[in-house]
């Protein structure tokens, strides 16, 4: 089975909820990091969540607040994704959040 190492990045120009990632057929993902930078002055919050196979929607942080100017880590522990789950962030400004994300996929 092998590893690959990637990166997931996202400048959140929207307030839609947006793929961030999804996890590929025959693939688990496991989550290192989920780093939220907030460029503006003002403070703003994100939400992330995983929508299954069957489109069920899973809340990972509801409306988290992200100050402004900062960058917050929002993982603690890691986190799976399994085969064909997708995670989606939400930013209640448009143009205040950018997202990085650092996963392993094992296959």
């Amino acid at each position: 089975m092998p590893n690959n190492y990637k990166n997931a990045l996202l400048d959140l120009t929207t307030t839609d909820a947006t793929v961030l990632y999804t996890c590929p057929g025959a693939t688990t993902a496991i989550f290192k990091s989920l780093s939220v930078c907030n460029d503006s002055a003002h403070n703003d919050t994100i939400t992330v969540t995983i929508t299954d196979a069957d489109s069920n929607v899973f809340s990972v942080y509801s409306v988290k607040a992200i100050s402004g100017p900062s960058t917050e880590e929002l993982v603690t522990n890691a986190f799976v994704v399994e085969e064909n789950q997708i995670v989606k962030v939400t930013a209640a400004t448009a143009n205040r959040l950018h997202v990085v994300a650092s996963l392993l996929e094992i296959n």
